[in-house]
């Protein structure tokens, strides 16, 4: 006799999701792309994209282009990137929000879903603390990945928001908010 739980050919299938980080900026924008099977992740790719100087618009839309042709070639299934925080400049805080919008604005443009995440949850993800330097995260997406060497900071950054919606933004992390609620950025 056969048990009803049994497997369908259908719930076998490549569970493969590709994910691309993302961490925004109007010099350097970085991007990071892996693939998610199972609980094994893989490093497809990384790199910068760099905005031209120049007027604002001109930055924006050669962040749009970049990231428009990546995701053309590397064809992602997820978008994530970081929360904007709130800089001792406001009008820094003002500039890097509209080349996070930009950001979105290529996933969505492209039909992909964006997660977002604070730096903090993409620190804890990563390195296990919240608090961490950047070389402490350079060093892990290095691990994590399996590379030969360090990523760049931008690129590392960027990995390091795709890990944290592989290993949180999919289930898991969720557990952990479970119950609380955000109050000035951060969990109550």
């Amino acid at each position: 006799m056969r048990s009803a739980s049994r497997l369908t050919p259908h719930a076998s299938r490549d569970s493969r999701v590709r994910i691309l980080g993302i961490d925004p900026g109007l010099v350097t924008t970085g991007f990071g792309i892996i693939d998610k099977n199972g609980n094994r992740l893989s490093y497809v790719a990384s790199g910068r994209i760099r905005a031209p100087g120049g007027d604002l618009p001109r930055r924006l839309k050669a962040i749009l282009d970049g990231l428009g042709e990546v995701i053309a070639e590397r064809k992602p299934g997820q978008v994530a990137l970081e929360k904007v925080f709130v800089n001792v400049n406001p009008q820094t805080t003002l500039l890097l929000g509209q080349a996070r919008g930009t950001a979105i604005c290529a996933a969505v443009l492209a039909g992909l879903p964006v997660a977002e995440y604070t730096a903090l949850q993409v620190k804890q993800a990563v390195v296990g603390n919240g608090h961490a330097q950047k070389q402490q995260v350079q060093e892990m997406v290095r691990r994590l990945l399996g590379l030969g060497a360090d990523p760049s900071p931008d690129a590392a950054d960027a990995l390091a928001c795709a890990i944290c919606h592989a290993h949180g933004g999919q289930g898991l992390g969720r557990l952990a908010t479970a119950g609380f609620r955000m109050k000035r950025g951060r969990l109550v």
